[in-house]
């Protein structure tokens, strides 16, 4: 099985590198790496000039945001099974990669996911949230649940047959193509109990209050868009259902939150 790891960067020198060399660090299984820069205006093309050896594609042109960006890299993507690793993250392991092969070969599944750790921007060694994800079942999906978007990978033909992000739906469109696939389309979905990337702490959708308000708005709308009725008191359960990510950070992770 070949995984295409797919990372959509822009105006990120600083971390840029750090991300390349956590995919080509990965143990025992046939990967690429795909960048996708959207003509990055820092030193981020001379990073990826430098990686070129461990680059199997670079895209360097304008896009329209994040999700154009990922949609370009999934139709370069060559592998059996797609994912991403933002600019900003790293794997938690070499062994994520081969954890998530394994998965696939080993289990009936159209998707997999894992657990995700939420890390300090300057230190990655330092845990701020655990976003421990749990095993699969659709019906959490009306108590404000989600898997965390960075740990899923999806086979491509499912790509081929569900269509790719919906650039309309702005920072929700993950959440949306989450709802389309796992909930509308009940594709078959595989957890893996373990920690699988860390992601440095920040976002555009919770950057602001005006942005979470939008985002929330099109969180209802993705459940509409897709023929569901949007789970009640879903502005209230989603954000109130990541509250224990901070309780379990500390108390699983304390020396990393010591300062």
């Amino acid at each position: 099985m070949k995984i295409s790891v797919i990372t959509a960067v822009f105006n990120r020198e600083s971390t840029l590198a750090s991300t390349i060399d956590s995919v080509a660090s990965q143990l025992a299984t046939e990967h690429e790496h795909i960048l996708v820069d959207g003509m990055s205006t820092d030193g981020t093309a001379d990073v990826i000039a430098a990686n070129k050896p461990r680059i199997a594609t670079s895209i360097r042109e304008p896009d329209d945001g994040i999700y154009d960006a990922l949609n370009k890299g999934i139709r370069a993507a060559t592998g059996d099974v797609v994912g991403f690793l933002h600019a900003d993250d790293l794997f938690y392991s070499r062994e994520a990669l081969r954890r998530i092969s394994d998965t696939f070969s080993r289990e009936k599944v159209d998707a997999v996911y894992g657990d995700l750790v939420y890390v300090d921007a300057a230190n990655p060694d330092r845990v701020i949230r655990y976003w421990k994800s749990g095993h699969f079942d659709a019906r959490r999906f009306r108590r404000g649940w989600m898997p965390p978007h960075p740990t899923v990978y999806v086979r491509k033909s499912v790509y081929e047959k569900f269509g790719m992000y919906l650039t309309d739906f702005g920072s929700a469109a993950d959440y949306e193509w989450i709802v389309r696939l796992m909930v509308h389309q009940q594709i078959r979905v595989g957890y893996i109990p373990e920690i699988l990337v860390k992601m440095r702490v920040g976002g555009e959708s919770n950057a602001t209050l005006k942005n979470r308000i939008t985002a929330n708005r099109d969180d209802r709308r993705a459940w509409t868009a897709n023929g569901l009725k949007p789970p009640w008191g879903l502005r209230l359960t989603k954000p109130l259902s990541k509250l224990p990510q901070f309780l379990r950070g500390k108390s699983m992770f304390p020396q990393s939150m010591s300062t």
